[in-house]
């Protein structure tokens, strides 16, 4: 998507809220990689997808700044809904909960700090809608994972699954460990007859993900 393209798109789909703004401007100025952040566009698909699968009990893996997060808890609408979100690296807990105080949705969201492969087996619950954002090299085992956890009808979400178009290229090119991760979980989930699968070519490729 270009940037003209992009910049028609932002104007013409609900407003980015401020405290969310502030949050994408932080993450930018005192983050690495401040590209992981979801950012306007994908924060309010996510909210509107949670509008539309009604979920009670969501789940994270890869909290990063918190931006997808917050766009998550801002479209839950069911008294009691709640998210868990998993975040691996330490040293970004400090940020994320700053800013999730900040937030009238903060409320809604519990952090782990962690690896997600062995917080989700101890949190005891199952799950309406699981959002997938974490290391690459490990989708597949996520996958497996939250299936486990997933209630028959929930949802996956995996970001990044076209993967700056590496996932199209021939195997011999698709040699680093990421590409691998990403290539092996859509052969899975495109062959998983218990789920039904589309991807949407959003920023770096989303795929949604039902379980019958």
């Amino acid at each position: 998507m270009d940037e003209a393209l992009e910049a028609y798109i932002q104007s013409h789909i609900e407003a980015e809220p401020q405290n969310l703004q502030r949050l994408d401007r932080d993450t930018h100025l005192r983050l690495l990689y401040p590209r992981m952040c979801s950012g306007h566009i994908q924060g309010r698909l996510l909210k509107m997808l949670v509008r539309m699968t009604n979920p009670l009990n969501v789940l994270e893996l890869g909290t990063y700044s918190a931006y997808s997060a917050l766009c998550l808890a801002e479209g839950l609408t069911r008294e009691g809904a709640h998210i868990d979100t998993i975040e691996i690296d330490d040293e970004l807990e400090d940020f994320i909960r700053e800013h999730l105080k900040q937030s009238p949705y903060g409320s809604r969201i519990t952090l782990h700090i962690g690896d997600a492969l062995n917080i989700v087996p101890t949190l005891g619950k199952h799950y309406d809608l699981v959002y997938v954002d974490a290391n690459k090299r490990h989708y597949p085992q996520y996958y497996e994972l939250v299936m486990q956890y997933l209630k028959p009808g929930g949802f996956i979400i995996a970001d990044n699954t076209l993967w700056d178009g590496k996932v199209a290229e021939p195997e011999h090119k698709q040699s680093d460990r990421q590409t691998q991760g990403i290539v092996e979980f859509n052969r899975m989930v495109a062959q998983d007859p218990r789920v039904e699968v589309v991807i949407i070519p959003v920023r770096d490729g989303l795929t949604l993900i039902h379980k019958r």
